[in-house]
């Protein structure tokens, strides 16, 4: 064997990157061994000039917390001599890590602050009532398969851009009602959710060029609460309340689906003063039998 040749236990021990991992790597062709020993089965052997790749920049790019295929696009920038691709990945992982350090301060002083029998909610929640919904609000509408908010990164970011896709949508137009999130599951799906982000709008409208549509929102008769607070996940709170209404008024879930309305900005006002109204459709149980 060339002594510039490191067999993948070694390289592994050297990079401080388990072999699992490299093998993934191999397979993206983000850190291609350099040799293989077609005698003991495609045994994989790297270079020490691939040590710089794989032990430091490699795995100093997945501790800043980069995908893998943000990695393969900084390293083939870096390659590309592209240093404006590079500044505009790290710009955006800054932000990303700038809103997640806010969570975490939010959370922590959550922690530190609230009542432990409160479960550490600091919230307020109206008394619910029920609503009767006409069905002639147009809205903006943008509607595909994802992930429901929660708290996690990824999931936001694809939920934040149907969100700004409807407002940047909405400056065409007279849309400046609060933005509803609406899931059509009947049941909770983490991934793969039914959902749809929808704006109410009054006037015309010109979508071309745009994955926005337009709908009428369905009438209904829903039961709604309004929650004052971070949304998640203090907004389950709010279905806790708006459920125990339903079981005390002899009221059941009915098409269409709930909403949610957000009705003022989380980049304008503090967390403890976002307010979130949920309606969820209801109607009335039959009678008791005598």
């Amino acid at each position: 064997m060339p002594v510039d040749q490191i067999p993948i236990g070694t390289f592994s021990r050297i990079t401080h990157l388990s072999q699992k991992a490299l093998r993934l790597y191999d397979e993206r062709g983000l850190l291609v061994p350099a040799a293989r020993d077609i005698c003991t089965g495609g045994y994989r052997y790297y270079t020490f000039a691939q040590v710089e790749r794989g032990g430091i920049r490699i795995r100093h790019l997945l501790w800043l917390g980069f995908g893998l295929s943000e990695v393969e696009a900084i390293l083939e920038a870096r390659e590309r001599g592209d240093a404006g691709t590079i500044r505009e990945h790290f710009a955006r992982r800054l932000a990303e890590t700038e809103r997640e350090i806010g969570r975490l301060h939010a959370i922590a002083e959550v922690l530190r602050t609230q009542d432990p029998l409160n479960g550490g909610f600091r919230m307020s929640i109206t008394e619910p009532v029920i609503k009767d919904i006409p069905p002639a609000t147009r809205a903006l509408s943008r509607r595909e398969r994802g992930c429901l908010p929660g708290g996690d990164s990824e999931n936001d970011r694809g939920n934040l851009r149907l969100c700004l896709s409807c407002r940047r949508a909405a400056a065409r137009c007279k849309g400046d009602r609060p933005i509803m999130f609406i899931c059509h599951d009947e049941e909770y799906r983490e991934t793969d959710a039914d959902i749809e982000v929808a704006l109410p709008i009054a006037g015309s409208v010109n979508l071309d060029g745009t994955a926005i549509g337009v709908v009428t929102l369905p009438a209904g008769r829903f039961a709604s609460v309004l929650h004052t607070g971070p949304p998640y996940p203090g907004v389950g709170k709010a279905y806790e309340r708006l459920f125990a209404y339903m079981n005390e008024h002899r009221l059941v879930p009915a098409g269409p689906p709930s909403r949610e309305l957000y009705l003022n900005d989380p980049a304008e006002v503090p967390e403890d003063e976002l307010l979130t109204e949920v309606q969820f459709p209801v109607e009335d149980l039959p009678p008791l039998s005598p």
